[in-house]
C-alpha cells in the first residue's frame, strides 16, 4: 500500500462567480469558491438546522480551467475530486499567512457539472471533465454518460 493518501471529494453548490487569472507564462488559473452544508434535525427541539462549511478550489488545468470558466457560475452544484494544499504567503503588512485550498493539478483532478449548463442541455445532465492523463494526453471532453433510455429487454 502507498504511504498516504491526500484526496478531497466535494459536491457543493458555487457562492461566487468563477475568478480566472493568468500566469506570467500564460497558463489560466480559476479560482472557485464551493459550499457544502450539513443539515439536521435537532433532537430537543425537532428543528431543521444546518451548517454551511466553505472550500476554496484552484484549477491548475487548462482544460477543466476553460470548462469552468464557460460554464459553471455563482450557484452552479458540482462534484470535485483534488488534492488539498496548504501554502504561505505574505500580506500587505508583510505578516507570513497560510491558505488551505483543495487543488486540481495538471496531472490529477475531477470536475463534474451537476446541473444544467443553460445552452438547451436538460436539467440534470451531468459532464464529467478529468484532468487525469492518459498515454500523455489531456482528456477534457465529456467523459461517456449511461443511456438514457435503457433496454427494457434484460434476461434477469
Amino acid at each position: 500500500m502507498a504511504g498516504s493518501i491526500n484526496k478531497v471529494i466535494l459536491v457543493g453548490n458555487l457562492g461566487a462567480d468563477p475568478k480566472v487569472s493568468n500566469t506570467q507564462s500564460g497558463s489560466k488559473i480559476v479560482n472557485l469558491s464551493v459550499a457544502t452544508t450539513d443539515t439536521w434535525k435537532d433532537k430537543l427541539s425537532g428543528e431543521r438546522k444546518d451548517r454551511t462549511e466553505w472550500h476554496r478550489v484552484v484549477i491548475f488545468n487548462s482544460q477543466l480551467a476553460d470548462i469552468a470558466e464557460r460554464y459553471l457560475r455563482k450557484g452552479s452544484k458540482v462534484y470535485i475530486e483534488g488534492q488539498l494544499q496548504t501554502r504561505k504567503w505574505e500580506d500587505n503588512t508583510g505578516a507570513e499567512r497560510y491558505t488551505t485550498e483543495v487543488v486540481l493539478q495538471n496531472f490529477s483532478g475531477n470536475l463534474t457539472l451537476l446541473d444544467s449548463r443553460g445552452d438547451g442541455a436538460p436539467a440534470g445532465g451531468n459532464d464529467v471533465f478529468s484532468g487525469s492523463s492518459s498515454s500523455g494526453g489531456w482528456d477534457a471532453s465529456p467523459a461517456a454518460a449511461p443511456a438514457a433510455d435503457l433496454d427494457d429487454d434484460i434476461p434477469f
